[in-house]
């Protein structure tokens, strides 16, 4: 195993402390029980955002505390469930007067535990509501979920839902967003490589030296079929055509287009299959209004990408393009 870490037991405190040195303008980090906030939190008659998962997936959610996204985020240890205490200090301790909303990706221990923070939080007397991200096309169900997974969903709604709250929407209204979100975007992902979890110190899985893993999750679950690899043309139109069949896109929608990296592929290399994937977008008619592209949701350092296509509403737009400042992400501030 080669890895940049002292020991597999301190990787996330470790790393949390480098987030805490490199952003202090930015975020604070909470221990016993670990979670990170916004610098200013809580925000003062503002809906909160809350996010979280296992660590081993950065830039998210960490990277996404700050103002126009999360307010907070709960990492577990690596492709982990953070525990409902640091949900619920979290809840708390964003909590300005207007509620807050857990975003939720689709896995069973992220569910359960974000569940019982949120009914815990509600007898205190909290205003929490929650939204479950399932965008992952590739399997219905898997080692880690009953129904789809929740993958690169989850960053676009981060993105709007916050600017939307930023901008003094009511919980009642950015979750239904969320869910407008959600509901409205896809998402398929393939890899070339495993990765190495630094705790087992082994590859999660195995690949062919000319095999690739079609329909992969974010902890390296297995997808739909491992096949032979294919050039970057074809691999873009097999995680596309799911998207297509899938979501009832019509003629003329505007859409965002995702190209994600999962830890281990260069930009060069996403921006040819963005190069395909927007090709393909076109020529079913769709309108490409909107980008992202980059390693925003990673799996360690698998070599892989996924795609996520989002059919945008005039009010998705607004709040995507509304200011954002986090340790990731510095756009339009």
């Amino acid at each position: 195993m080669k890895k940049f870490i002292n020991a597999p037991e301190n990787v996330v405190a470790e790393a949390l402390a480098g987030m805490a040195a490199a952003h202090p303008d930015l975020i604070r980090v909470h221990t016993d029980p670990d979670f990170i906030t916004r610098a200013d939190a809580p925000v003062r008659g503002k809906v909160a955002l809350l996010s979280g998962g296992g660590s081993g997936h950065e830039p998210m959610h960490g990277g996404f505390v700050g103002r126009g996204m999360l307010d907070a985020a709960c990492p577990g240890a690596v492709f982990t469930s953070p525990t409902p205490d640091q949900m619920l200090a979290a809840t708390r301790a964003v909590d300005g007067g207007a509620g807050v909303l857990h975003i939720v990706k689709n896995y069973t221990g992220d569910v359960l535990n974000f569940e019982m923070a949120a009914d815990l939080a509600k007898e205190e007397g909290l205003d929490v509501a929650a939204v479950v991200i399932d965008d992952d096309v590739a399997v219905q169900d898997s080692l880690y979920t009953a129904g789809r997974r929740g993958v690169g969903a989850t960053i676009l709604a981060e993105k709007i839902c916050g600017g939307a709250a930023e901008a003094g929407a009511d919980l009642a209204s950015v979750a239904a967003l969320c869910r407008e979100v959600n509901g409205a975007a896809l998402s398929m992902g393939v890899a070339l490589s495993p990765c190495t979890v630094p705790h087992a110190g082994k590859p999660s899985f195995t690949l062919g030296e000319g095999e690739m893993e079609y329909g992969i999750g974010i902890h390296g679950e297995p997808g739909r079929k491992r096949i032979p690899i294919e050039p970057a043309d074809r691999v873009a139109e097999m995680l596309m055509e799911p998207i297509l069949a899938d979501l009832p896109f019509r003629q003329g929608d505007k859409v965002l287009l995702f190209v994600n990296g999962l830890g281990g592929t260069p930009l060069v290399e996403l921006y040819i299959l963005y190069r395909k994937a927007a090709e393909i977008a076109r020529r079913h008619g769709l309108t490409v209004a909107r980008s992202l592209v980059g390693p925003y949701m990673t799996s360690l350092e698998i070599a892989g990408t996924s795609i996520t296509l989002l059919r945008l509403t005039d009010d998705m737009i607004r709040h995507w393009d509304a200011p954002v400042v986090t340790p990731a992400l510095r756009w339009g501030a």
